[in-house]
C-alpha cells in the first residue's frame, strides 16, 4: 500500500448481496474505486452509483496503486485464493467469513500475513450488532460472575429451490449450513468463553435434496468445561436468531436481529441473593442493522493504529478447525 490516506481507496470483489452491503457501510473513510466480479454487469451495477471502475478479473484490481483495502466477498472456493493474492499484492484485507472452505486452506493465508504487515480483518459483523456490542460490554464488566455456559441458535427456512444454489455444491461452498451460519454462532461463542478443546456435533441433511447439510448441532467446551451447545438449521421454516449466556450471576438473552429475523433485543437477568425471580433489565434496538458500518470503522482503526483487528485470521481458522472435525465425524466426504 502506498500509504496512508485520509481516505482509503476500496476495492470489493465479488458483487452479489454482502458485497452491496459492503459498498453501502464505507462511511466517510472509504471510497469505492473499483469493483470486480465474473459477471461483469454486477460490477458494472455496484460501481455505477459510486463513480467506480467496473472490472470482469480480480487481479486486474489488486494491480491498481490507488487500491489500499480489499473487500473479498465472493463465493467460499475463492475467499482464502483471493485474500492471499491480496496480501502478496500488499493491500489490507476485509474477508467475508467463513474466509476458506476449510482450516487448511487458510494455514498460507495465515503465514503470509505474519509476513508483511497487511491487516486481515474477517467479516464476523454479527460482533458489531447493537445487542451484542452490549452484551459484550456487560460481560467484561464482570457482572454476570463467571461464565458458566451459552446456548444459541440460528437459522432460516431457505426457498424454493435452495437445493439447487451454489450453497449446496461442495466445490464452491465447503459444506452446508454449518459452514454458512455455523461460523458465526462458534465466533460469538468463542468471543465470551474463549477457545474450545473439546468438539462434539452433528452434521445432517434432514430436508432439502443437497449433497451438504441443512442442520448442524455443536456441543463445545473450553478447557474450563464451559460449554456452548449451538444449532444452525436452514428448516427453521421462520427466520431465528436466539443466543443466551449464561453466569453465575445472571443471564443475558439476546434475539433478533432486525429485518425477518424480528427485533433486535437484549435482557439482562439479574439472580438476587434471595434467588426467586429475577431483577430485569432490556434494551431494544428497533433502528436500521448498522453493524456493516461499525465493523469497517474499527478496520480503519485497526490499520491507522498498526494493531491486529478484533476478527482476524485466527477466529476464522479456529471456527473452521471446529467445522472440519464435525463434518468428518458426521461423515461428509466433501471435507476429506
Amino acid at each position: 500500500m502506498s500509504g496512508i490516506r485520509d481516505i482509503f481507496g476500496i476495492g470489493i470483489i465479488g458483487c452479489g448481496l454482502i458485497g452491496k452491503k459492503r459498498a453501502s457501510s464505507l462511511g466517510a473513510q472509504g471510497k469505492l474505486l473499483a469493483c470486480a466480479d465474473i459477471d461483469l454487469s454486477r460490477a458494472q451495477s455496484l460501481a455505477l452509483p459510486h463513480d467506480a471502475v467496473a472490472l470482469d478479473n480480480w487481479r486486474d484490481l489488486l494491480i491498481r496503486t490507488d487500491i489500499d483495502i480489499v473487500i473479498v466477498s465472493t463465493l467460499h472456493d475463492s475467499l482464502a485464493e483471493i485474500t492471499l493474492a491480496a496480501i502478496n499484492a500488499g493491500k489490507h484485507v476485509l474477508v467475508e467469513k467463513p474466509a476458506a472452505r476449510s482450516a487448511e486452506e487458510l494455514v498460507p493465508v495465515i503465514a503470509a500475513a505474519k509476513k508483511s504487515d497487511i491487516k486481515v480483518h474477517v467479516g464476523f459483523n454479527h460482533r458489531y450488532h447493537r445487542s451484542l456490542q452490549k452484551a459484550k460490554e456487560i460481560v467484561s464488566s464482570g457482572i454476570l460472575g463467571e461464565l458458566m455456559f451459552v446456548r444459541a441458535r440460528y437459522g432460516h427456512g431457505a426457498r424454493i429451490g435452495y437445493d439447487k444454489e451454489w450453497r449446496a455444491d461442495p466445490k464452491l461452498s465447503g459444506g452446508g449450513e454449518l459452514i454458512d451460519q455455523g461460523p458465526h454462532l462458534i465466533d460469538l461463542s468463542r468471543w465470551f468463553l474463549g477457545d474450545f478443546s473439546e468438539v462434539q456435533g452433528f452434521a445432517h441433511t434432514y430436508y432439502w435434496d443437497m449433497p451438504v447439510d441443512d442442520n448442524g448441532f455443536m456441543l463445545l467446551k473450553t478447557p474450563k468445561k464451559q460449554t456452548a451447545f449451538l444449532h444452525a438449521s436452514c428448516t427453521e421454516w421462520k427466520n431465528l436468531f436466539s443466543m443466551e449466556i449464561y453466569g453465575k450471576d445472571g443471564k443475558l438473552d439476546l434475539s433478533g436481529l432486525g429485518g425477518s429475523y424480528g427485533l433486535e433485543k437484549l435482557t439482562y437477568y439479574k439472580m438476587l441473593p434471595q434467588m426467586g425471580p429475577p431483577e430485569t433489565t432490556s434494551w431494544e434496538y428497533p433502528m436500521a442493522d448498522d453493524s456493516w458500518a461499525v465493523e469497517m470503522a474499527e478496520f480503519y482503526q485497526d490499520i491507522l493504529l498498526d494493531r491486529e483487528p478484533a476478527a482476524g485470521l485466527n477466529d476464522a481458522y479456529q471456527a473452521l478447525k471446529i467445522i472440519d472435525q464435525i463434518y468428518k465425524d458426521s461423515g461428509y466426504d466433501h471435507c476429506a
